[in-house]
């Protein structure tokens, strides 16, 4: 049986746990309809949101990483094992809801009090200095001991990468210790008649915002700061200061305080030269691979990590919760549009290499606008010359950013500047393979969409070679007859030209590179699959059809740090324009790749990912 208070009694409720709200919001309702405007009840939701939001402000903060990264603490990335852990870290608002709840009940004489007493803010800073940092020193040090570490503190160090969501993963024993430490000066102002609203909010928010800050793994104190008032630095933790408490877990234990650290013995001398190592800005790698990539639409670009984790970390799913921050996320476009250069948005590492995916400012539809092309070309370029001028190796363009119409595929710069040293890389030739790979064996005649494409061209070049004809739909029989001159002799007779869907009727493998209408579909017959290399991916509009992803594989297993979904399938999945780039640097090629796809190449290129562990899906 587990110690008693080191799990939570809801911990099967899964998002049901919120309904635990429940009476306290009817209460709170029932007051305001009896016309009693200070409900108390009211207050305790108004700061469980106000606190709610401000771990998920330090969140946003901490994981921006284009502001951020230089003076990241761990630089580890969060991986979803620790995200998953970490998912119900709100818990603890919940059960300081209920405690506040039975004061209330204990207590309710609390109607007439004032909105500020300046009184009370000094009690309760005096309390907290002299009352609240002691006993949480003391008590700290009794949880880094044997059964009390095993079976309960345990699990708040078990976060390899602090998090400021890592300051509520704790268990219901150390959350009520939590509360009596900052309840404490709050009783204790109250007691004496100098209580007031303001003190209840400004003391529990303060609180919460000094332990994201201890928790959120980005240094925020420079150090001359300290080092021109040198007793701050016993006043006030950092955020290096807390993070080797965690990793060393024998120093640092005070609240807020060094002071106590100090006075107990325990405080670790390392603190202050690696805070002013950190908050220097220098804390930073250069990558080895980067993936170049776009925002899709509106509603995908909330689905960054420095957002909401619970949206990120899982396959991307428009909700009604997102759809109803679109306005706000369409301004934030429009100041991206104006404003906005290519930045960091996520990383991951891969046997000893940074992997970074940095992001175009635009989204899908701007690829359309021809008066936008030549800003984001420019956008693209800066990007590769930054990525040259740091020292990266590979960078992958993806989807729109490689379009033949924009770029040629990537030629455009790789022509304009030919000595760059980070190798540019389009990642259709794996893309190619994971499509071709996905056919059957047995097939002997497919129809192909988009039959001119980059992508086009080369499966149906592959294919052909395999002795199996092609149906390519194209209005153009110039486009056409190049890629069939292309072809060995011997094969040209397995490429068909085609203008009208109808050529179809009985072909039951489709190879879709331009986008279907209902009407375009039901030419195909009843069980047909559709197999897809267009953006954005068609309708399922046929019941009796089945409809493929586009083309995707899973990082080897040994990636770490990845804490983010690219794709809408599956965790640790990429697009294979991702995945193609990610081989290109881990077989260390020197060439680029870009504009037209080498047919040859498509068999090297998916053995070498077969090699290094990347699956298909």
């Amino acid at each position: 049986m587990a110690p008693p208070l080191s799990s939570w009694p809801w911990d099967s409720f899964g998002k049901y746990k919120y309904l635990l709200y429940g009476p306290l919001v009817a209460k709170a309702v029932h007051s305001w309809r009896e016309g009693i405007v200070e409900t108390w009840y009211l207050h305790l939701l108004i700061l469980c949101g106000l606190r709610g939001l401000v771990h998920q402000l330090w969140f946003s903060f901490s994981n921006m990483l284009f502001l951020t990264r230089r003076r990241r603490v761990i630089k580890d990335g969060v991986d979803f094992k620790q995200i998953d852990e970490e998912w119900d870290w709100d818990n603890f608002l919940i059960l300081q809801a209920f405690i506040g709840v039975m004061f209330l009940n204990i207590m309710p004489s609390l109607g007439d009090l004032p909105l500020w007493d300046i009184r009370g803010c000094i009690v309760a800073l005096i309390l907290h200095v002299g009352l609240s940092e002691p006993l949480f020193y003391l008590v700290h040090r009794c949880l880094h001991k044997g059964f009390l570490f095993t079976h309960y503190h345990r699990i708040h160090h078990s976060s390899a990468v602090l998090q400021p969501f890592t300051a509520g993963f704790a268990t219901p024993l150390e959350h009520i210790i939590l509360t009596l430490v900052m309840g404490g000066p709050i009783l204790g102002a109250f007691l004496i008649g100098s209580g007031s609203i303001g003190l209840l909010y400004s003391h529990i928010i303060i609180f919460d915002f000094m332990r994201c800050m201890g928790h959120s793994n980005v240094e925020v104190f420079h150090h001359k700061v300290f080092e021109a008032i040198p007793v701050l630095k016993y006043l006030i933790y950092s955020p290096v200061y807390h993070t080797l408490h965690h990793k060393e877990k024998n120093s640092n234990f005070c609240l807020f305080m060094p002071l106590f650290d100090a006075l107990g013995g325990t405080l670790n001398v390392k603190s202050w030269e690696l805070q002013k190592e950190i908050s220097s800005g220098k804390n930073d790698q250069v990558p080895d691979f980067v993936f170049l990539a776009h925002v899709v639409d509106v509603i995908s670009s909330l689905h960054v990590p420095f957002i909401f984790r619970s949206v990120s970390s899982m396959p991307f799913a428009a909700n009604l919760f997102l759809l109803s921050l679109w306005p706000g996320a369409f301004v934030c476009m429009l100041l991206m549009w104006a404003l906005s250069k290519t930045f960091l948005v996520t990383f991951y590492n891969l046997r000893g290499r940074l992997h970074q995916t940095w992001t175009v400012p635009r989204y899908g539809f701007q690829y359309f606008l021809p008066f936008a092309r030549d800003g984001i070309n420019a956008q693209i370029e800066l990007a590769i010359l930054r990525a040259d001028k740091i020292g990266v190796k590979v960078l992958s363009l993806a989807a729109l950013n490689k379009n033949e119409a924009l770029n040629g595929g990537g030629t455009l710069f790789v022509n304009k500047h030919p000595d760059l040293r980070v190798r540019v890389v389009h990642g259709n030739t794996l893309t190619a393979a994971v499509i071709l790979n996905e056919i059957p064996s047995n097939v002997q005649e497919v129809f192909l969409t988009g039959a001119t494409s980059k992508l086009g061209r080369a499966i149906a070049l592959y294919l052909c070679r395999k002795k199996i004809k092609v149906l390519m739909l194209t209005l153009s029989a110039e486009r056409f007859q190049n890629i069939q001159k292309e072809a060995p002799a011997e094969y040209q007779q397995y490429l068909a030209q085609v203008t009208k869907y109808q050529a179809a009727k009985n072909c039951k493998i489709w190879l879709v590179g331009k986008w279907l209408s209902p009407r375009e579909q039901r030419w195909a017959p009843p069980g047909t699959h559709f197999h897809q290399f267009v953006v954005p991916p068609i309708i399922s509009f046929r019941r009796d059809c089945t409809y493929g992803k586009l083309a995707a594989m899973k990082l080897p297993k040994d990636v770490q740090g990845l804490g983010v979904c690219e794709y809408t399938v599956d965790r640790g999945v990429v697009h294979a324009c991702h995945a193609g780039g990610v081989v290109h640097c881990l077989e260390g090629w020197t060439h680029h790749e870009v504009g037209a796809i080498d047919v040859d190449r498509i068999d090297i290129v998916w053995n070498a990912a077969m090699k290094h562990g990347l699956i298909p899906v």
